[in-house]
């Protein structure tokens, strides 16, 4: 019963209302909002804040839940010539994923029904890294899991995107514990920096 008042009672209309400006990606101002596991009843919180990086922090509870994440909406889309994006970030040596969607309402949450394209963000405690993320190496995914589509994501339509470090990888299978955590534990990946890459942009991953 906790659990279905808990999910109840989140506010995910108050979250978007309640989004941070920061970063940019071309010329689109980025504003951030969480969506935790609490829209399914879960005790997860994301703690997020903008001081010239992005600091996606917080604590996971694995007790009912088990993800957390910030979006952005990306008004108006990438260009077509645009291929994936590069990301600079700091992480903290768990494994988190990065998500594309169309924006759809319910693209991320249990009763979506357009795919979002997720890829794993493997980090290292404490090292700055850069990776390029290649559209085409993208995963479709649908209620947490992998799914066979003919679908191809369009970069024009790309209307969302988001970070989360959650229980499953974009593969489905379960994040190790080594990468992911048990029980109840805190979190932090700092993003530097987004840009979008046009041509040939084979993922490739650079530390500092």
């Amino acid at each position: 019963m906790g659990q279905i008042l808990r999910a109840m009672a989140y506010d995910r209309a108050a979250n978007e209302r309640n989004a941070i400006q920061g970063l940019k990606l071309l010329d689109k101002s980025l504003k951030w909002h969480r969506l935790d596991d609490g829209v399914m009843g879960g005790q997860s919180e994301t703690l997020h804040s903008f001081d010239g990086v992005l600091n996606f922090s917080g604590h996971i509870n694995c007790n009912g839940g088990g993800f957390t994440s910030i979006r952005s909406a990306i008004p108006g889309g990438l260009s077509s010539d645009a291929t994936g994006v590069r990301v600079t970030y700091v992480g903290d040596g768990k494994t988190y994923k990065v998500l594309f969607s169309d924006g759809n309402k319910s693209a991320f949450g249990p009763s979506r029904r357009s795919p979002s394209w997720q890829t794993d963000l493997p980090t290292k405690e404490g090292i700055e890294e850069t990776t390029t993320i290649s559209f085409e190496s993208l995963t479709p995914s649908l209620q947490g899991g992998p799914v066979d589509t003919d679908a191809k994501l369009d970069p024009t339509q790309i209307q969302e995107m988001g970070f989360m470090l959650s229980l499953k990888l974009s593969s489905g299978k379960p994040n190790p514990v080594e990468t992911y955590g048990s029980g109840i534990f805190p979190f932090s990946l700092k993003i530097k920096n987004i840009e979008p890459v046009s041509g040939d942009c084979s993922a490739e991953t650079s530390a500092t």
